[in-house]
């Protein structure tokens, strides 16, 4: 799950940092030292090649759909994802995006597929971009239980074509019975990351410490590098 959307939140990581797109089409191709999905690796530590292709409207409504491989230690060999939404600018500095994004793991094992929904708010002032997202999902992972993801985030230029982007974000499930992070019956935890991003010769360049309240190897402190490219299709 790409936070992605996440970041959408997925190919658009360095949307501070890029142009006006002329054309409707376009496709993000991305490789990555590892694939975290809030903080918690989605690929065994291991690298990961992601792409998108998306079709944005002048209403401000797009569709897409996302790539990446994963590696759960089972039989799933790569994530799929479909998303619809719109983008709109509610006042001069106040912008808001919603929508519903479906998330597939391909391979023997499918029985993770779940729909998620989400709104994004954005404040742009002299001082950054501030945003407060959230993700809803009634079937968490196919478990049956509501989750809940918020995030609170800030990006600002420190020079020019050179930002720096803070999140913090918990996630919540509303229902611990059915989905929990450890024997414990962990139902939330705490994600907070720390980018560096800017762009050379067209190729987008991130690169992010991030860190987790839980105790796992695959959810502790990591730097994750990520160099994506966008084209016009």
């Amino acid at each position: 799950m790409n936070n992605k959307l996440k970041q959408l939140a997925v190919a658009l990581p360095f949307a501070l940092l890029s142009t006006t797109v002329s054309a409707n089409w376009s496709t993000t191709i991305t490789a990555a030292s590892d694939y975290t999905f809030n903080g918690v690796t989605q690929t065994d530590n291991d690298p990961a090649i992601q792409a998108s292709l998306d079709y944005a409207f002048d209403s401000g409504v797009y569709a897409g759909a996302w790539a990446s491989n994963v590696d759960f230690g089972d039989d799933t060999d790569f994530e799929l994802d479909a998303y619809l939404g719109k983008y709109v600018h509610l006042t001069d500095t106040v912008s808001a995006d919603y929508g519903i994004a479906y998330y597939t793991y391909q391979g023997n094992n499918s029985d993770g597929n779940y729909a998620e929904a989400y709104t994004k708010f954005g404040y742009a002032s002299e001082y950054g971009q501030t945003e407060l997202n959230f993700w809803y999902s009634w079937d968490y992972f196919g478990t049956g239980a509501g989750h809940v993801i918020s995030m609170i985030a800030h990006t600002f230029e420190i020079a020019p074509n050179h930002a720096i982007r803070a999140s913090f974000d918990i996630s919540n499930s509303l229902d611990g019975e059915k989905w929990a992070w450890d024997v414990n019956q962990k139902k939330s935890y705490k994600h907070y990351r720390l980018a560096y991003q800017t762009s050379y010769e067209g190729f987008g360049i991130e690169i992010a410490a991030e860190d987790t309240s839980l105790d796992y190897d695959y959810a502790d402190e990591r730097i994750v590098l990520a160099i994506s490219r966008t084209f016009d299709l």
